[in-house]
């Protein structure tokens, strides 16, 4: 079945990793009928064992798409664990709620999902208390009706986080029962000082409040209230506002038009439209629209609302090549650009990345910093507001331009537009400076000092 859906050099590796784990099997496993006969872990630890006996590594060192070399577990290994994990679930006929890893698509609710993320499952294995896994599973199961998948999975990474806390510390704590006041203040204790792998715990602990609230309300655990302090959780750390020089669109733009053509459709249009890449990704057949002789364009946001906006004729007609490129090949597509392999979604926020970075690390493309460029796709968004602002547009037209829901946001970019500005005039204010401060000879006594101290910089 598999072989349907992968390339055929997925296939010939996989066929590596089954002959070696039937060594394994035929020598260490010997009148064993089924894996559900020992527990996984007991299968893990045998099976690695016999791999360091065959000189076979268990890690390997990867480098990720920015160049950090990250060590991950050797796929000799993983294939072992996606066996156990696929026996485990075709003989466990409990309904998914009650599993440990939930298949989304198996939940008998709606999903709140990015169509450009591919989110299949929800693991909840990492929660070490029996208890807590089961209560947290109840939050989750709440949270899922009306919350983003994106949230959901950061509230499991952040029970994940306190569960490891409670599991050194705290072995005593088995339940969100026996959570209180003390507990909490001992773990916001050990996030400062012993756990260092997050500098900043503003949002992980915002989805952690967020998922003991909704146990307490599913459970009725009245120690759970009032359980955090606003001084608890520390300020939003405010991220620098960036965005692409000049000089750095040309470099970008002029390696991005030799990718393949639909490819570099997408991150131009992209740039042109000063949409969030989700935004961009999920843009529909029917998204253009004639009114009055004007190209009207519909995007639907991910995030906020629909909204129209007019677009010119250059990039009307860009999008409309991609429409035709995309029907030539994939016949009628809900999307303008589609997933190759399933067509039915659209085209994949990973696979873009790959595709881009890959160009950029080929091509050794820098910043103005001499820095490699990264993914920026939402430094173009930001360009785009700030180009707007230095044409004078009042701040309700950028909103609308920008698809915000109010004015709040345009400071940003015209903050970031006054510092370019004053970037590009510092020479000739400099010089006009000059020129009135050698005119200064001979004023009075305070305007001679001013003259001197300039002249001492």
């Amino acid at each position: 079945m598999e072989g349907r859906m992968m390339a055929l050099s997925t296939v010939y590796s996989r066929i590596q990793y089954y002959r070696k784990l039937c060594r394994f099997l035929k020598k260490k496993a010997r009148g064993v009928q089924n894996f559900n006969d020992r527990p996984a872990e007991t299968w893990m630890r045998q099976y690695k064992s016999w791999l360091l006996e065959e000189g076979v590594r268990l890690t390997y060192e990867h480098r990720g798409l920015y160049g950090n070399v990250e060590i991950t577990q050797s796929k000799v290994v993983t294939y072992l664990r996606r066996v156990l994990e696929f026996e485990k679930s075709i003989s466990d006929f409990r309904p998914e709620i009650e599993k440990d890893i939930w298949e989304l698509d198996k939940l008998n609710i709606t999903i709140h999902a990015n169509p450009i993320k591919n989110n299949k499952t929800l693991n909840f294995i990492k929660i070490s208390q029996q208890e807590i896994r089961e209560e947290l599973k109840k939050g989750i199961y709440l949270n899922l009706q009306t919350e983003a998948i994106a949230c959901v999975q950061k509230e499991i990474t952040a029970m994940c986080r306190l569960s490891k806390f409670l599991a050194e510390k705290k072995k005593e704590v088995q339940s969100c029962r026996d959570i209180d006041r003390r507990v909490m203040e001992e773990y916001l204790i050990y996030l400062k000082t012993e756990n260092t792998s997050t500098e900043h715990y503003h949002a992980d602990l915002n989805r952690l409040r967020a998922i003991l609230e909704s146990i307490n309300r599913v459970c009725d655990y009245k120690n759970l209230d009032g359980l955090f302090l606003n001084r608890d959780i520390p300020p939003e750390r405010q991220s620098e506002f960036k965005a692409y020089s000049d000089e750095e669109l040309r470099r970008l733009n002029a390696d991005l038009v030799d990718m393949d053509e639909q490819y570099a459709r997408v991150m131009i249009i992209h740039q042109m439209l000063g949409t969030r890449i989700s935004d961009t990704l999920t843009l529909e057949m029917d998204c253009m629209d004639m009114q009055r002789s004007n190209h009207i364009i519909k995007i639907r946001q991910m995030k906020t609302k629909t909204y129209e906006k007019p677009i010119s004729e250059e990039l009307a007609t860009l999008i409309n090549k991609a429409m035709n490129y995309t029907r030539e090949r994939y016949g009628q597509t809900k999307y303008i650009f589609v997933d190759e392999k399933n067509p039915e979604k659209p085209l994949q926020y990973n696979t873009i990345q790959c595709k881009v970075m890959l160009m950029i690390k080929e091509r050794d493309l820098r910043d103005d910093y001499g820095r490699i460029f990264g993914f920026g796709t939402h430094l173009y968004r930001h360009t785009y507001g700030m180009k707007l602002t230095e044409m004078h547009l009042d701040d309700f037209t950028i909103a609308k331009l920008l698809g915000h829901s109010s004015v709040r946001n345009v400071k940003y970019y015209r903050k970031m537009g006054n510092q370019m500005l004053a970037d590009e005039t510092r020479k000739v204010r400099q010089m006009l400076s000059e020129i009135i401060l050698q005119n200064l000879d001979g004023w009075e006594e305070e305007y001679e000092q001013i003259r001197q101290d300039a002249g001492n910089k």
